[in-house]
């Protein structure tokens, strides 16, 4: 009797508790208003992508382009413009007497065929220099600081074979050998240049000396990678030592450096033509071609994104929870091997809105989630085994951004950029201290956004809360 009584007790005791849950359930139902639900959708919104012609970059070289090339994206001459640094303070001993002035340019690499021969020669800017304080552009104009029909400042034009080391200069903080293209001076400009006595200051210096407009007028299968640009003026002295005259020879050098102004001229000769065949390809090609050659328009729909969104959520507050683009690279090779195939995929590739590409290189930001986002190269493998290379963006900040917009713009136009970027580490934690246009040479061959076999699109999951 007892044990019967105890079951009828448990099985009342589990069907209150039964009770409980349920009323605690609906209880919480009726709390939250329907209206009040968060949503988690998943759409996929087609994207279109042409090209862009750039026709001049900011110019802020930390190496220079000297050369002309011929290749299938064009023809591309460089040149260089530099003022030097004074070195303060500095005074010839009374004594001196002038060996010879020698121009002398340092590279390490070049792009192109290294066994053909390129002419270098120099004119003094006797037309004007640079104001320290202002960003020049790569289209700057040479005439404008060099007169017409000037004699190079050379004592004949200096011509090299970049894959000959003639000489060689040892850089310490780097712990390789350079080779080191040394030209003479013309009797003229080492009488004038030795003449400048005034090193006092920078401004002083620039007064009696502008710099140099230095170019290449013979050649085009080439283009060195200058890493150091310095005037030297050997001399002799001599002094009195223990009764007895002692000459000593020595070395002044006058360095194209950050105290300064340079700027790396860029031009590129058939710049349309070439927009227009490669264009002709769009359907399955897009490129981006540096330095000041071409870039990747990529157009997002965002009046179509914000239309559907906002059918599905309401008058909720849309937050984009993923959103990623991938960009294929076609034209990576694992090994350059000879001088048909020198040009590369970028390393480094930024996606920034169109509308923000001047403003944010000419006052030096950094990459925004919101304005402008930086993918690396990344090796990976496709859906058939096969290796490939791409570039990864995270829209996800960028698109919420958007979305909340009420002015959103119909189409969203989105530019590739190939930058240089230099990081510094504090505290176990890798950040980008700065990023620069691509000045050096590379070439991104993409999969089209409208290629029929690999069609580009964003997948966005999305909510409204």
């Amino acid at each position: 009797m007892r044990d019967k009584l105890l079951l009828i007790i448990l099985l009342l005791a589990s069907v209150g508790l039964s009770s409980c849950k349920d009323d605690s359930m609906s209880a919480g139902s009726s709390i939250l208003d329907e209206d009040d639900a968060i949503y988690v959708k998943t759409d996929t919104f087609a994207i279109r992508s042409s090209l862009v012609q750039c026709d001049s970059i900011t110019s802020l070289p930390d190496s220079f382009l000297l050369g002309e090339m011929v290749n299938k994206y064009g023809t591309l001459h460089a040149d260089i413009l530099a003022q030097f640094a004074c070195p303060n303070g500095f005074e010839y001993p009374s004594t001196t007497k002038i060996t010879g002035v020698y121009l002398s340019l340092c590279y390490h690499t070049w792009y192109g065929d290294g066994n053909t021969p390129i002419g270098i020669n120099a004119y003094e800017m006797d037309l004007g220099s640079f104001d320290y304080a202002v960003s020049y552009p790569t289209n700057i104009k040479p005439e404008d600081y060099v007169s017409k029909g000037s004699e190079s400042v050379l004592e004949s034009e200096k011509i090299i074979v970049a894959s000959q080391r003639d000489d060689s200069i040892y850089f310490t903080n780097e712990s390789t050998y350079y080779t080191r293209v040394r030209a003479r001076m013309s009797d003229a400009f080492t009488e004038r240049f030795f003449s400048i006595k005034d090193f006092s200051s920078q401004e002083a210096f620039n007064k009696a000396f502008n710099g140099l407009y230095i170019t290449s007028e013979f050649g085009s299968t080439t283009l060195i990678n200058v890493m150091d640009i310095s005037i030297d003026v050997e001399y002799s002295f001599t002094y009195n030592k223990a009764g007895r005259d002692t000459t000593v020879n020595d070395v002044k050098s006058f360095y194209a450096n950050s105290e300064v102004r340079q700027v790396n001229r860029i031009e590129h000769t058939d710049q349309s033509a070439i927009y227009k065949e490669l264009s002709a390809d769009s359907m399955y090609y897009s490129y981006v071609v540096a330095p000041a050659n071409l870039y990747a328009r990529l157009s997002f729909p965002m009046g179509k994104m914000q239309s559907v969104i906002g059918s599905r959520i309401g008058d909720k507050r849309p937050y984009v929870n993923m959103a990623k683009v991938k960009v294929t690279v076609c034209n990576k090779a694992e090994q350059v091997s000879t001088c048909d195939d020198w040009s590369q995929p970028s390393e480094h590739m930024l996606l920034i809105k169109e509308s923000a590409l001047n403003r944010f290189f000419s006052k030096r930001e950094l990459p925004s989630d919101t304005c402008a986002i930086i993918a690396d190269l990344t090796k990976g493998t496709n859906k058939s085994g096969d290796t490939e290379y791409y570039y990864t963006y995270d829209m996800s900040s960028l698109l919420t951004t958007q979305l909340r917009h009420s002015d959103n713009p119909a189409i969203l136009d989105m530019v590739l950029v190939p930058v240089d970027v230099i990081t510094a580490s504090a505290n176990n934690t890798t950040y980008i201290v700065s990023i620069k246009q691509q000045q050096t040479v590379s070439a991104t061959q993409l999969i089209s956004a409208q290629n029929p076999d690999e069609p580009m699109a964003v997948e966005v999951v999305y909510s409204g809360f």
